[in-house]
């Protein structure tokens, strides 16, 4: 169906609070909010295979290294797996003194006495309870009156705090109330205030400083312009009784695309508190990205008392445990977001860091503050612990600034003009030809040496007017300056001498112990088509390095590529192989599943649950083998081999196996056209790498 013509006859437009003498337009961000990371309960609902136990415990350390001190960790009453991982939190030593652990239930009376049942012997916890209060969701969903609704909300609250009160005194556990009126944006502005006031006297302690209540005020979906949301709060602020005793916290989504804008505001409108995501993971278009938010604090001037100075590790835990990349644009953590092609854009970024160099070292000698003032360029890249490295690069589009800026930050080689404009012309034809990006490789040394520059020409290349036509550039460097003169002259001459036909020279080219890691990456990706991963890719160098010693001689390009598939089973048959399998989902969203393998080449039946499919799969596996033996996935990553019908998919496990004495890890890789059977190919090519005794069929 097209789009309407007319679209008011089907959608409404959201009803503008009436507040004229609004004040939040005339306020700035001061001070950072309390932060609130949801990635372990909202950010892993919102996920297709939600994450394993392994994964969160990873997730849930990162959380507390970066400095949230509030995290929460699941909807425990949802799974049994939920719950035991609250409970292995709770009773582990991870957990700092100022961290709050908080979890979330609907106001039913069963499942908020089993999540408090999760968190007792915690040392500080926050009971989050929701209920919905918009009229679709009364009228549609629930089929409840506002005065059911409110009901609902003030009687499970005195239920929280009659078993919290019980929970305190038995296990020593510090409580917290957190309530959330759900879809707040969508509920009318008086009956929101009046279900929390209501919420408030229930809850009967809400205090000054460490004893407030917190009052989430979801914009669960979001509806309208971001004014609107910081409208809705300052009303909400100002009307709501004790404000003082109050934390009034954000919960926003990205429906519109807006979150940013509509925390930032709200948060000028009176609101304390900022729940969401790390790079705004969640449900539909995700929540409000903390990452980002913190970031534009710190833009200003203004600690936001996270610390994600090494931003590059923070991406390859978050994309891992979630299997989502980070989109290239994504502002701070993309790829390409420090990156610029055009060459005015270059132009103006070489002068702005050759200006600031100065200016900052004027600063310096009057002892004045060396801001940051680049053009482009919000933040400086190494604050975040990325390098220059990618600000300029070069495609079809780049100018002589910029080219020239690579150049001398890269070889220290301040160029002539005139070889600026010779250089320029051949950077241009090539990427207008080859139609790609052109790379370069990072240098840079410590000590002064000579730059010389030589254009050769041929007696013959004279026109009638006695002109010399274009010849060809050398570019020579040298701690001495006649050497470098040399090397000029011969860089030249070998630039003319181009792509006339050579002496055939026969190399024998081999990998062993002076190769890189990146050689022999670069090298597998080539022979086998597998990008393998970074941990991968070290464990594998560690391996060639060996054969390369043992061998005394460097290995071909055919034995590196037999040394890869026999130390990681890769398409060699082995003790466990997959035949075919049954997935299904249960009620709780957990899959369960019947495969069929072969185990020395005898056929075998096996059955398992997980949270996904693979942690199914290694659960079904794992009941074959002897004693007290736990598998689990320590690293996963996976990519696309080949383009459109043809394209295949490869997936690389690292298999952690624990029994009573020992842990192993292995490396498994498989490739298959079916992206499950790929990964369940991984884990037995893994599995047949570890020494695991199997039970009697």
């Amino acid at each position: 169906m097209p789009m309407l013509l007319d679209p008011s006859r089907k959608y409404k437009r959201y009803i503008p609070l009436n507040l004229p003498d609004r004040t939040w337009p005339s306020k700035t961000l001061e001070r950072p909010p309390i932060w609130l990371s949801t990635d372990l309960r909202d950010g892993n609902q919102a996920l297709a295979n939600p994450m394993t136990i392994e994964q969160k415990w990873r997730f849930f350390k990162l959380l507390v290294k970066c400095g949230f001190k509030e995290i929460e960790i699941a909807y425990p009453a949802a799974s049994d797996t939920d719950f035991g991982f609250v409970r292995q939190i709770v009773e582990s030593d991870e957990v700092p003194d100022d961290v709050w652990l908080q979890v979330l239930t609907p106001a039913r009376a069963d499942l908020i006495k089993r999540t408090i049942d999760a968190v007792a012997g915690s040392k500080k916890a926050i009971l989050h309870m929701y209920n919905a209060t918009s009229p679709c969701f009364r009228d549609v969903v629930f089929r409840n009156s506002k005065e059911k609704t409110l009901e609902l909300a003030i009687t499970h609250t005195k239920l929280v705090r009659q078993l919290t009160d019980e929970c305190t005194a038995k296990y020593g556990t510090e409580f917290r109330y957190e309530y959330s009126p759900e879809t707040f944006s969508q509920t009318e502005p008086e009956f929101a205030i009046e279900i929390c006031n209501a919420v408030k006297e229930a809850w009967g302690r809400a205090g000054p400083g460490p004893d407030r209540i917190i009052f989430n005020l979801p914009a669960t979906v979001e509806i309208a312009t971001p004014n609107h949301y910081a409208d809705q709060i300052e009303h909400f602020s100002r009307n709501i009784k004790d404000r003082e005793h109050i934390i009034i916290s954000l919960h926003p989504h990205n429906d519109r695309g807006t979150a940013i804008a509509a925390a930032e505001l709200a948060q000028m409108a009176g609101a304390d508190r900022v729940e969401g995501c790390v790079f705004g993971n969640g449900e539909r278009t995700g929540n409000v990205d903390l990452a980002n938010l913190a970031f534009n604090l710190y833009t200003q001037g203004i600690s936001p008392n996270l610390d994600f100075s090494d931003l590059q590790s923070v991406i390859d835990i978050v994309t891992s445990c979630n299997d989502l990349p980070i989109h290239p644009r994504h502002p701070y953590a993309g790829d390409l977001v420090f990156t610029a092609f055009s060459g005015s854009h270059q132009d103006a970024i070489k002068k702005g860091f050759e200006a600031q160099i100065q200016r900052h070292k004027a600063n310096a000698e009057k002892g004045e503050p060396q801001w940051w003032d680049i053009p482009y360029l919000p933040i400086d890249p190494a604050d975040i612990g990325c390098t220059y490295e990618a600000v300029i690069r070069v495609n079809s589009q780049s100018g002589k600034g910029g080219i020239a800026y690579i150049i001398k930050q890269h070889l220290g080689l301040d160029l002539p003009r005139k070889l600026q404009v010779s250089f320029y012309q051949v950077i241009q034809d090539i990427a207008d030809r080859e139609a790609r990006e052109m790379t370069h490789s990072i240098g840079e040394g410590s000590n002064v040496r000579a730059a010389s520059y030589v254009e050769l020409t041929s007696p013959a290349d004279k026109t009638k007017s006695d002109v010399a036509v274009a010849g060809s550039w050398g570019v020579g460097v040298d701690s001495d300056i006649s050497a470098s003169g040399l090397r000029a002259v011969l860089s030249a001459v070998c630039n003319a001498i181009g792509d006339r036909p050579l002496p055939e020279l026969q190399l024998n080219i081999g990998f062993g112990v002076k190769s890189t890691e990146a050689d022999i990456a670069d090298a597998i990706l080539h022979t086998l088509k597998l990008e393998i991963p970074r941990k991968l890719s070290t464990s594998f160098f560690e391996v060639v390095q060996r054969a390369a010693r043992d061998a005394n001689y460097p290995l071909a390009l055919d034995e590196l590529s037999n040394l890869f598939a026999r130390t990681y089973r890769y398409e060699i048959p082995g003790r466990f192989e997959l035949v075919d399998f049954n997935l299904s989902s249960l009620e709780d969203k957990r899959k369960t599943i019947q495969a069929n393998i072969t185990v020395d080449g005898k056929p075998r039946t096996i059955h398992g649950e997980g949270n996904g499919p693979i942690s199914a799969f290694i659960n079904a596996l794992q009941s074959q083998f002897v004693g007290e033996v736990t598998l689990s996935v320590k690293e996963f990553a996976e990519h696309a081999i080949g383009e459109g019908s043809d394209t295949v998919a490869a997936s690389y496990i690292e298999l952690l196996r624990v029994s009573e004495n020992e842990r192993s890890t292995a490396w498994g890789v498989g490739v298959d056209s079916d992206t499950t059977r790929v990964n369940y190919k991984a884990v037995l090519s893994a599995a047949n790498s570890l020494d695991l005794k199997v039970r009697e069929a």
